[in-house]
């Protein structure tokens, strides 16, 4: 339901951190639960520690001579013992539990729109393909005033209680008022909700004759399914033979998914990954066989906001010279989580074990020092390793080799076979506070514009839609009304990529994902490089 807002900068280190913390722990959900840990532990042992824990819960709450909130002393003391294990070991709430369980499982019952906050309204970017909401006739640019006869619009309502709103069982109505174009009066719909689909596969469509781009945001447990449904019209209708698979700023998800989409790229038994740990056996992952589609040449793009699942993917493709790696090292994340349900209605999701590409490479960079580990993304931008590859040194010396004998190196992540740097030239903090705005302006300029005043199509639209500069000062000026405080030579400054911004997002209006997708990788360094690679009529050799 929310906002979109990937963009063709991949600077936005701190979010995709974040969003690796919170995804990335998922890579092992789809192996064999356990009833619990504790049986792992000498019944003396487990009973003493579990014991001990519950003795000073027990005493606090009695004793202590101030009230407390139980709940968050739990908590805390769980956290405080993770902290001694590895960064993707942690215990999620049982209010957490149920949002992160929705993203990954590729649905939630709700309405159906993807909407943006435009100062303090809710306004429709566009009603979902097929959803309730879109039959019963919400329109993209409706302002949602109200819901259930309560007014949200104008109190600056946390979108947490909009989401709590407008989901619900599937078959319940919620009442929804908005207001139309320039009209001031309500008008008010009863949808039923549906379960909604959430897309991990964002975008798929042909970048020319031969070449198709599939952009995967996480590995959730439909992304196979998704993947191959994208892909189907590619290859039987519009002649697709080499992929381009954009894998940049994607922070992983089941293991079982990704090794599901690596059997389309590989005959029958070929090894993907193996999984091993103190008390877990060498398990491989091998591919199916089941190829349907006839897939010449890959080209994988990763940066530093691909982890775990990705990188199995990247990991595989690169080991057996399957295709090329581009972009920039990925994030190093090669630990495997068991999610452990917990008498709370929470959950512990422990690392049992690591993985392993085909070679043999462990990928996982250090993690002894926590602090360290939260900061290696910006540590990766400050000493210049985002924009000169050169400047990485692998922590294990070790050298692996792919089939054909070329050199890859286990730990801190997977380097790609073509670096692709970083463009930092327009990178700063009011260009970054004025592209949140872009989405906002863009939906309410939208409104006073017929579709006519633009190309019919989306190939013409590329071509012939510029964004003047009288558009960009209207721009400048929204933007100066909405934060006073950004600097107008640092605006100018960044006006190439502001304008990209402004024009994609009138794509995603007119054309959704796909014009969006299509204005930013239209000029895209590491998606030419793809294509000039792709295009070549020999195959992988040396991986450059």
């Amino acid at each position: 339901m929310t906002e979109n807002n990937n963009t063709k900068l991949q600077i936005r280190l701190p979010l995709l951190f974040a969003l690796t913390l919170a995804v990335g722990m998922f890579i092992g959900q789809k192996l064999p639960h356990r009833d619990g840990f504790a049986r792992f532990l000498p019944n003396s042992a487990a009973g003493a520690q579990a014991g001990a824990i519950e003795e000073v819960l027990r005493y606090i709450a009695a004793r202590y001579v101030d009230s407390v909130q139980m709940d968050e002393i739990k908590t805390s003391a769980i956290d405080e013992m993770l902290k001694h294990l590895d960064p993707h070991s942690v215990y999620i709430t049982p209010d957490e539990l149920q949002a992160v369980e929705d993203d990954m499982s590729g649905g939630f019952e709700g309405i159906g729109i993807e909407f943006i906050m435009v100062e303090d309204t809710m306004q429709v970017v566009t009603p979902l393909s097929g959803g309730p909401s879109e039959a019963a006739g919400i329109l993209a640019g409706d302002r949602i005033i109200s819901i259930n006869d309560t007014t949200i619009a104008g109190i600056k309502m946390d979108n947490g209680k909009i989401y709590k709103k407008l989901r619900g069982k599937k078959g319940s109505t919620v009442k929804i008022g908005i207001q139309r174009g320039k009209a001031t009066d309500l008008r008010f719909f009863n949808i039923v909700r549906d379960v909604i689909p959430v897309k991990s596969v964002e975008v798929a469509y042909m970048l020319d004759a031969h070449n198709g781009y599939v952009k995967i945001n996480r590995f959730s447990s439909k992304t196979y399914t998704e993947f191959m449904e994208a892909i189907r019209p590619l290859a039987e209708e519009k002649g697709m033979q080499n992929l381009v698979l954009d894998l940049r700023g994607n922070p992983g998800g089941y293991l079982n998914e990704a090794t599901e989409l690596l059997s389309q790229f590989f005959p029958s038994g070929k090894l993907l990954v193996y999984t091993e740990g103190r008390t877990e056996s060498r398990r491989e992952y091998k591919s199916n066989g089941r190829v349907r589609f006839n897939i010449q040449q890959i080209a994988v793009l990763i940066d530093e906001g691909s982890a775990s699942a990705s990188e199995i993917v990247a990991g595989a493709i690169q080991d057996h010279d399957r295709g090329w790696v581009i972009g920039r090292r990925s994030f190093g994340k090669g630990l495997v989580q068991e999610q452990y349900p917990l008498s709370d209605g929470g959950a512990l999701r422990l690392t049992i074990s690591r993985y392993f590409t085909p070679s043999g490479r462990s990928i996982q960079k250090a993690y002894k020092d926590n602090q360290d580990y939260e900061k290696d993304a910006v540590h990766r931008l400050e000493n210049g390793e985002l924009s000169d590859g050169s400047k990485f040194k692998p922590m294990d010396s070790t050298q692996f080799y792919t089939g054909q004998g070329r050199i890859v190196y286990a730990g801190g992540g997977i380097s790609p076979d073509v670096f692709i740097p970083i463009d930092t030239s327009f990178a700063n903090p009011s260009f970054y506070a004025a592209r949140q705005l872009t989405a906002e302006f863009i939906a309410r300029w939208m409104e006073g514009q017929p579709k006519t005043n633009f190309p019919a199509d989306l190939p013409a639209f590329l071509r012939q839609f510029k964004i003047s500069d009288a558009f960009f000062a209207e721009f400048l000026a929204y933007a100066a009304q909405q934060k006073p405080e950004l600097k107008h030579k640092e605006l100018l400054k960044s006006k190439a990529a502001l304008c990209l911004s402004l024009k994609a997002r009138i794509a995603k209006s007119l054309f959704q994902d796909t014009g969006m997708y299509s204005v930013y990788n239209d000029d895209d360094p590491a998606i030419d490089k793809a294509v000039q690679l792709l295009d070549r009529s020999a195959p992988l050799v040396g991986g450059k």
